[in-house]
């Protein structure tokens, strides 16, 4: 399964570098070739001349060593590995990875690699539950980042016990071997499929500084995007303006306006499904070129709206069209009957109609719960988190195309 393996070893500083050193060991028994970083933090645990001899290679531990950048330079050095591994991934270096930092050789390698990266994170239990680490762990996963651990037990200073011991050695080694046991595993089911779908919302200028939009953080189409790609699919995001990182694997088109958006998925097509996720504005008014200022004793500007294009049916209509077309309704109020009033005006094939009223979180929140509307009637799903939602999706998509 590893014979011939590159697996370039990013050691932070923590007390569970040590493990480091066994971890090394077994995948070089198993024929792996291994290189490693090491942070400055790292070197006070475990030392470099240990960890070349078990690796067998020079150890990496300075972004601007002449030396190393004349041999192999730190871009080459970040994607001659077939996978990165990050153990440990200390609180500090999470948070940096997080915010794409890149201010030391291992978060240079980790910003501009190429290839798949596996964390194991090591921090004390209260570091680990911390809303900064809850949320940066969260962001890594939503860019594709696999991680392993941690474990609940006794941590290095004495009286401590909870969740942030790292995985031991052979848990790591096993989630590697599992990452490339999927890579040869049997053909995905979306596998030859071309997929669009759309994500976010739009803004509809009203002048250099103000626009029309709505609520939506694009996490659920992105979310969809992701599943689809881990099945095989080839993705074309189409993305209004989000705060959120792009995913991996797919191929990302960024738009602002209805109309880019429309242009954006009709030049993607053909496609076998398209998937509107979006957050589309309804209207948008003729943007003026300097910015609408207040007059004193003046009511506000009349702004003349004008209806946007409406992407879900204008594809659902056209030609070529996809073989699946889903759309999906935001609701605040008798969701179910517009969701299907929706579906049959629009001609698409599937709904995913949700509740975003008040108190609902759904709109720029990290779960939903959704009903998915067809010709053969109504599931009505549990509240999930997003991604899980997106799972679910893109497994019926999956079925449907089978």
């Amino acid at each position: 399964m590893l014979a011939n393996k590159r697996i370039l070893l990013i050691i932070a500083g923590g007390i569970a570098a040590y493990k480091c050193l066994e971890l090394i060991r077994r995948l070089k028994e198993r024929g792996c070739s291994v290189r490693a970083i090491m942070t400055k933090s790292a070197r006070q645990f475990v030392t470099p001349l240990s960890v070349g001899a078990l690796s067998g290679d020079r150890v990496y531990t300075d972004l601007f060593d002449l030396t190393a950048e004349h041999d192999i330079g730190h871009i080459q050095l970040s994607r001659d590995a077939d996978l990165l591994v990050v153990a440990p991934a200390t609180a500090d270096l999470i948070a940096r990875m997080a915010a794409g930092l890149a201010d030391d050789l291992a978060t240079n390698v980790l910003l501009a690699t190429d290839k798949p990266v596996l964390i194991a994170p090591a921090m004390n239990p209260v570091m680990w539950s911390h809303p900064a680490t809850v949320r940066n762990v969260a962001w890594l996963r939503e860019t594709g980042i696999a991680m392993v651990g941690p474990n609940v037990g006794a941590m290095a200073e004495r009286g401590e016990f909870g969740a942030g011991r790292m995985a031991e050695p052979m848990e790591i080694l096993a989630a590697i071997e599992a990452h490339f046991a999927s890579a040869i595993a049997a053909p995905k089911p979306l596998t030859g499929k071309h997929i669009i779908i759309t994500s976010g919302p739009t803004h509809e200028p009203i002048d250099p500084v103000r626009y029309i939009a709505n609520r939506s953080s694009g996490r659920q189409g992105h979310a969809i995007a992701k599943a689809l790609a881990d099945l095989g699919a080839r993705v074309t995001l189409v993305s209004g303006p989000v705060a959120i990182a792009d995913p991996v694997g797919v191929d990302v088109l960024h738009v602002e306006t209805a109309a880019e958006m429309l242009a954006a998925c009709s030049a993607a097509l053909p496609a076998d499904v398209a998937v509107f996720a979006a957050a589309v504005a309804d209207w948008r008014t003729e943007a003026a070129s300097l910015k609408l200022k207040k007059t004193p004793g003046a009511g506000p500007p009349a702004l003349a709206l004008v209806q946007n294009p409406d992407i879900l049916a204008t594809v659902a209509h056209g030609t070529p069209r996809p073989r699946l077309v889903v759309g999906f309704a935001a609701e605040t109020n008798d969701v179910l009957a517009h969701a299907s009033e929706k579906r049959l005006r629009k001609g698409c094939d599937w709904i995913v109609a949700n509740d975003v009223g008040a108190g609902t979180d759904i709109m720029g929140g990290t779960e939903n719960e959704v009903h998915l509307v067809t010709e053969a009637g109504i599931e009505t799903w549990p509240r999930l988190a997003k991604q899980d939602v997106a799972d679910r999706l893109a497994a019926r998509i999956a079925e449907a195309l089978a």
